[in-house]
């Protein structure tokens, strides 16, 4: 899995490509938790890069949502495609996590 990160006037767009399993999502976590430890409250994950998400990355962007929300920062997702999007909705996480078409969709 590859992190990278670009900030949009506000909005810190968050690029995932690969796969966020039990083995990456940690990383993903420790990425998000240091630029939240860093005063950034808002953030665009692009997950239009992303092959594969387990339950482990599901668990770790809900993690991260409600962190953001304790600090009143905020989170989308945006760009789910094919297998991802299926476990998004399936899981039910498209009704918890705001989710976008892309990250110019997003909210204002």
């Amino acid at each position: 899995m590859e992190i990278s990160v670009e900030t949009r006037d506000r909005t810190h767009v968050v690029t995932v490509t690969g796969r966020m399993d039990a083995v990456t999502a940690p990383d993903f976590e420790k990425h998000m938790s240091q630029w939240i430890g860093e005063g950034r409250r808002d953030f665009a994950v692009d997950f239009s890069r992303l092959d594969y998400i387990s339950s482990a990355g599901l668990r770790v962007i809900l993690t991260t949502a409600k962190k953001l929300k304790a600090v009143n920062g905020s989170l989308f997702i945006a760009s789910l495609r094919g297998a991802v999007k299926e476990v998004f909705d399936l899981s039910g996480f498209a009704s918890i996590i705001s989710i976008h078409d892309s990250v110019d969709a997003g909210p204002d």
